[in-house]
């Protein structure tokens, strides 16, 4: 790949979608590039290139971010988190309800990629809320910007060795096994698929699909791929949305510190915006 062609890629995909590529990805965004090139009958990439200057550019460009996208994650990655939300965040919460007159809890997976971490918060609400008498209801929004990984989100059907992770109770309690031709397969049970809209979002583009604001949000291993001003433009973004005392879970790889954000922290990577 040529450095000129590399430039052009780096400059529309921070563009469209602020991921910010370093000089030190272009051995990766060629690998990746790879898939594109085939689909497209272009030789190489410099007539890729040429390919997103030209009419057919627009339409394009969405499956190049879609490859470009890291999307690497399995089911309750980061259990930090979910011990939090079951220690912390659901405790605190559940005192509030009736002050606040939260009729649902709403939680949002900002960055839901495959589905893994939003069928993850299903699970770990029913675990929390399922032998509770008047449990409350939940509702999780999952977005992502890649339309490819939200399709295999929506359909909610893993490999076997990506849900023998779990363990074999919540595989049981949380999946159905395949059969026939998907043998070695499993999907995600109804009660806990109803539990989630999958929605298309650039996080920092337009306005989210939802109005409702929310007492938690997710939005883990995103920043790792933005520049600066992105991270501060962001975290204000998920802060505007949280209700006072919400709480906003970034990965653990991921820091606020030097961001001006007015939230405080409870735990590494868990943070509280102020109450009212």
């Amino acid at each position: 790949m040529r450095s000129t062609d590399y430039q052009f890629i780096r400059d529309i995909v921070y563009q469209h979608s602020r991921i910010n590529l370093g000089p030190d990805k272009q051995e990766l965004v060629s690998a990746r590039l790879g898939k594109r090139l085939r689909a497209t009958g272009r030789a190489n990439v410099e007539d890729y290139c040429a390919l997103l200057r030209g009419p057919e550019g627009e339409e394009e460009l969405g499956h190049l971010i879609d490859v470009i996208s890291t999307n690497h994650t399995y089911f309750f990655r980061e259990e930090g988190h979910f011990a939090a939300l079951r220690d912390i965040i659901l405790p605190d919460l559940e005192r509030r309800r009736a002050k606040e007159r939260w009729p649902t809890l709403r939680v949002w997976s900002a960055a839901c990629s495959s589905g893994e971490e939003p069928y993850s918060i299903a699970m770990a609400l029913d675990e929390y809320f399922g032998a509770k008498p008047g449990g409350w209801t939940a509702q999780i929004e999952a977005t992502d910007i890649s339309s490819r990984v939200l399709a295999k989100a929506q359909a909610g059907i893993y490999p076997a060795e990506v849900v023998s992770r779990l363990g074999p109770a919540r595989a049981k309690a949380y999946f159905q096994t395949g059969y026939g031709p998907q043998e070695g397969f499993f999907r995600v049970r109804a009660a806990i698929r109803e539990r989630v809209r999958f929605h298309r979002l650039n996080l920092l583009e337009g306005t989210p699909p939802f109005a409702e604001p929310f007492q938690v949000i997710f939005c883990r291993n995103v920043m790792i791929y933005f520049d600066r001003a992105t991270q501060e433009e962001l975290v204000l973004r998920l802060k505007s949305r949280l209700v006072p005392g919400g709480y906003l879970l970034v990965g653990h790889s991921e820091s606020l510190t030097g961001i001006p954000h007015g939230l405080t922290m409870v735990r590494p990577a868990t943070y509280q915006a102020p109450l009212r």
